[in-house]
């Protein structure tokens, strides 16, 4: 989950100011100009930070309101630090007054309630006012945080919620009444802030932030890419399939979808516009790609380990659900570069531009952390979060045989900074989504939304599914994905379980949409930062994405209708078949989408290449013997257009 440095572009097109597209499209990235000596207190205190977050989750045995409202405190503080208030130019080395009023305000609140957790726990609904007003201000300094390091669009979710609770939602007769029950519910119960979202990012997503942080300074990124490149960049469109391929390693241990596009777009989108694809199509591959790393095994996205939490499975469960749907989201991306390559005659790179693979094959060490990471995680013979420490050490240890990666004393310090300033968006989200999903609680919503879905839907699943998935999408374009999960969680999946769809697939199917919202437009920020270093046009960029992202479109829809694809109630044999007539069909379904296959293809071509794709994706002995019967009719016409196309040219 850690963020992958800034590569520089390559000669092939005008130097690209990746700061600047990261600061256009990535929030995280508008933080305060430190220089000098406050730099070196703001690094230390990060650092020391995320060394707090180490030692809390691994030695001690706090009581959990203790922890929590400990490490939002150290959020907010740090927070108000990184983030200014307004995006654009900052002056250096400076923080205006109400800044430093408002971080101090806000940290105590919570360090209040640190000091004071047993006679808050103990005090039940008896609040003094001033507590309720130290939770006002707790909840608004959290809110500011999250607005500056997410977004405005989260938080005109919470606050319609909270308003709706205000005014409608409860029962108390006065204002102040209800005033006074949310900010017990919110702030001072473990339903609203201090719920399940933050919970895990205390516990297990800070420690796997750490350790990305630690894995981006041995070198992997560069790594990732050259190997792809020695590996398939020969092969016809090789840039597009070096982006595809670079981008789900590189997702394996980074869950951001502008990051990745923006880390390894800088390299592959010039190669990809100089072998010929158009900007457009350059942009979409490696934003597709990049955000297919949320769902990439074996760390996906932070909403990974809050979905173990929620569904109450070990997290290594998760990963190996989540393989096959993985694999056949990149595989569609993959074939489509392929054949779009293949129907614009586009080549490879030369030899002398591919990098020789003896020398890679010497750094395969730098994967080492991250195979005994999975190994520990697999086998669950330690917690995560001690797999994740185990693993930050190694990749300390393996960065020694690197020399232009080698890890120093200040590499240490500094990847300790970057994980702590990496907590800050993530545990915002946690917080805020935590309130969200409180106020839904507390006011009933949450069954009242599921009795009028269920009852609008009638028996049909689709339907309840198509409606689950709108939802997810649109309030995606503005949600960061952890967040929208936590509230898809709270709202829609419990609408799927009731109509039949099995826990696993259903919260599967939220997570999916969640993420796909990324190249969704119009609000598609990783195909946005793809356009801009590619120099296209950022809506045909977002429209072609979505197109090269189908795979995550129909695959939670079988999941939902079949859970089979998770490895949920079936057998070796039939996970076989599964796997094989699935790739088969999402061949099927690109070649239709895209309109080639051995050469042009017609209209009714498409369609049978569609229909037969499509049916053999879904598991099944009778669909798949559909939909593969569609698929060689399909073949056997385009073997033949290729033949007497063949012996035209020949002619």
């Amino acid at each position: 989950m850690g963020v992958f440095g800034k590569k520089k572009a390559v000669e092939t097109q005008e130097p690209m100011d990746l700061d600047a597209v990261m600061k256009k499209f990535d929030r995280e990235s508008n933080t305060r100009v430190w220089e000098g000596k406050p730099k070196i207190v703001v690094t230390s205190i990060l650092a020391l930070f995320s060394l707090f977050c180490i030692y809390v989750t691994l030695f001690t045995s706090w009581l959990e309101e203790i922890r929590l409202t400990s490490f939002v405190a150290f959020i907010i503080f740090i927070g108000y630090i990184v983030f200014p208030a307004k995006k654009g130019h900052q002056k250096v080395n400076y923080m205006p007054w109400y800044d430093v009023v408002l971080m101090l305000c806000g940290t105590g609140a919570f360090l209040y309630y640190t000091a004071n957790a047993m006679t808050i726990i103990q005090q039940g609904s008896n609040f003094e006012w001033y507590q309720i007003l130290i939770g006002l201000v707790g909840i608004a300094s959290l809110a500011e945080v999250c607005r500056r390091s997410v977004g405005i669009p989260i938080l005109v979710v919470a606050a319609c919620l909270i308003l709706y609770a205000l005014l409608f939602g409860l029962s108390n007769p006065t204002l102040s009444g209800k005033l006074n029950y949310t900010v017990r519910y919110l702030f001072y119960s473990k339903e609203g802030i201090l719920s399940t979202p933050i919970n895990v990012c205390s516990k297990f997503i800070v420690v796997f932030i750490i350790f990305g942080a630690f894995l981006e300074r041995t070198g992997i990124a560069d790594f990732f890419i050259n190997i792809s490149n020695a590996f398939v960049g020969g092969f016809s469109g090789g840039p597009a399939k070096v982006a595809v391929v670079a981008s789900a390693m590189e997702g394996m241990v980074s869950g951001s979808s502008v990051a990745n596009t923006v880390g390894s777009g800088s390299v592959t989108i010039p190669l990809m516009k100089k072998t010929g694809y158009k900007p457009e199509f350059a942009a979409a591959a490696e934003a597709s790609a990049s955000t297919g790393g949320q769902i990439m095994p074996p760390i996906m996205g932070a909403a990974a380990f809050l979905m173990a939490d929620y569904v109450g499975v070990p997290y290594s469960n998760i990963v190996v659900r989540a393989i096959l749907p993985a694999v056949l989201y990149f595989a569609g991306v993959f074939i489509t570069v392929h054949l779009e390559a293949k129907k614009e005659g586009l080549r490879g790179l030369t030899k002398e531009e591919l990098p020789r693979i003896k020398p890679l094959l010497k750094q395969t060490y730098l994967l080492l952390p991250l195979i005994l990471l999975v190994y520990l995680v697999g086998t669950s013979q330690r917690s995560i979060q001690y797999a994740a420490a185990i693993a930050i050490i190694v990749a300390i240890v393996v960065s020694l045989f690197n020399k232009e990666n080698r890890i120093t004393l200040k590499r240490i310090w500094e990847a300790l900074a970057a994980g702590g300033q990496g907590m800050i968006t993530v545990a915002a989200a946690c917080g805020v989504a935590g309130m969200i999903v409180g106020t839904i609680t507390m006011t009933g919503l949450a069954n009242m939304l599921i009795n009028g879905i269920v009852a609008l839907a009638g028996n049909q699943v689709i339907i309840a599914l198509v409606l689950t998935m709108l939802c997810c999408i649109v309030l995606g374009m503005g949600v960061p994905t952890t967040a929208n999960y936590c509230i898809m969680a709270a709202t829609c999946a419990p609408i799927l379980i009731r109509m039949g769809v099995p826990t696993m697939a259903a919260h599967f199917f939220v997570f999916y949409f969640g993420i796909v919202a990324d190249l969704t437009p119009p609000v598609a920020l990783a195909a946005y930062a793809g356009a801009a270093i590619a120099q296209a046009n950022p809506m045909k960029t977002a429209i072609t994405a979505t197109k090269l992202a189908v795979g995550a479109f129909i695959v939670p829809y079988v999941f939902a209708l079949n859970p089979a694809m998770l490895f949920i109630d079936t057998t070796v044999i039939e996970i076989i078949q599964i796997c094989i007539t699935s790739l088969v069909g999402i061949f099927a379904v690109s070649a239709a989408l895209e309109g080639w296959f051995l050469c042009h293809m017609k209209w009714y071509e498409r369609l049978l290449s569609l229909a037969g794709g499509l049916l053999l994706i879904y598991p099944g002995l009778l669909t798949d013997g559909i939909g593969l019967g569609l698929v060689i009719v399909m073949a056997f016409i385009q073997m033949a257009a290729n033949r007497k196309k063949e012996k035209m040219a020949k002619a």
